[in-house]
């Protein structure tokens, strides 16, 4: 039998918390007798970035205090996995990728994506011009970075497209949540998110021209174009839980605050930006103008409305996950999803609540903004 292609993390939630302590999951808590909001936890994936700034905008824009909901924002790291967070009864709900959630699913974690903000995948695999690799298929023979825990699904899936074997035809390397790797030609591709790091690239200075480099000195494997892309940042709720009708309300309310609070930062994404900065994020203002530029283009537009599970991308994501092996021939899944993986029941009722209350939820005009940026993204 194929093992699972899973982090190390999630392996130890499996053995060492069993069921990801869905057993002991807390019954959803309840406005005062005050009626004072009720208190909600989310935890993010990563530090505080753009990446989340809808979640940000919609604490600070009082668009879940409307809902009655006190929320939580739980800051995300290295050592956090957001789905054992939320199946261990630590958070209400949690922001986490497709795959790595079917994955912990799969070991045990009763969790539900309720609501798939993102629509589209953000992972690149970005090498130097002059490298020779335009394809998936040129990666035979070369260095290749990536990060592992999980984010390196969609670079072996197109690897496994491709014909190629992870162990036996690249030599893999782990890298660092950075470009330096790249930037030192130490490794000839490097795994990189369209807002993040692919955007340090371009703060970087070229030291034969002592300019900044530009889009025309690489060449990206965009894993859309590729076929083998991935859904990425979803809510997910905790399953057990859905079956109370109270935490079924809480979670329409949820959902319709999230909604509020991406469409303001898809209008306003200066404000959004100045947001996440004063949130205490590392990452300089015009860095984090980019990436929420580019964050936008991975939720808008929202055919059906922002946050609705495009069934046709759910199956490509699990059907890679069933196919993707990495360098030991291990599979992100080893069977299709048991039980209740998905619904669109609660995102469904907050998008027609927020088209009752006028708020745009498809962002059909959407236009990204031309975004500068500086040396170091500050």
């Amino acid at each position: 039998m194929r093992k699972r292609l899973i982090p190390a993390a999630i392996v130890a939630c499996a053995l060492a918390l069993t069921g990801c302590g869905t057993a002991d999951t807390p019954s959803t808590p309840t406005p005062g007798a005050s009626g004072a909001p009720t208190p909600i936890k989310l935890q993010l994936q990563w530090f505080y970035q753009a990446q989340f700034a809808g979640y940000i905008a919609a604490v600070d824009q009082g668009f879940y205090k409307e809902q009655g909901l006190d929320v939580q924002l739980l800051e995300g790291g290295v050592d956090i996995v957001p789905q054992t967070v939320l199946a261990t009864g630590k958070a209400d709900y949690a922001v986490a990728w497709v795959p790595k959630a079917l994955a912990s699913r799969e070991q045990g974690a009763a969790i539900t994506d309720v609501g798939q903000i993102f629509g589209r995948s953000g992972t690149y695999q970005v090498a130097w011009k002059d490298s020779g690799i335009s394809t998936a298929a040129d990666l035979k023979g070369k260095k290749v970075g990536n990060w592992g825990f999980g984010n390196e699904f969609e670079l072996f899936a197109g690897m496994t497209k491709a014909g190629l074997d992870p162990g036996k035809d690249v030599t893999l390397v782990q890298q660092q949540f950075d470009m330096q790797a790249l930037l030192k030609k130490e490794i000839d591709a490097a795994q990189a998110m369209s807002y993040n790091e692919y955007a340090q690239l371009l703060e970087a200075t070229n030291p034969a021209t002592k300019k900044l480099y530009t889009p025309e000195d690489f060449t990206i494997l965009d894993w859309k174009t590729e076929g083998t892309s991935m859904l990425q940042d979803a809510v997910w709720a905790n399953t057990a839980k859905l079956s109370d009708p109270a935490y079924q309300q809480q979670t329409v309310k949820f959902l319709l605050g999230t909604i509020k609070g991406w469409a303001y930062c898809r209008d306003n994404a200066e404000a959004c930006r100045d947001l996440v900065v004063a949130k205490g994020s590392k990452l300089g203002k015009s860095h984090q103008l980019w990436q929420m530029n580019e964050v936008n283009k991975l939720v808008w537009p929202a055919t059906g409305g922002i946050g609705l599970i495009n069934e046709a991308d759910w199956k490509q994501t699990v059907d890679l996950s069933l196919t993707t092996k990495n360098q030991t021939g291990d599979t992100v899944l080893t069977k299709q999803p048991e039980g209740l993986a998905y619904t669109n029941d609660y995102i469904q009722q907050a998008l027609d609540q927020a088209k009752a209350a006028n708020i745009d939820v498809n962002g059909t005009a959407f236009q990204p903004k031309p975004v500068t940026l500086t040396a170091g993204g500050a």
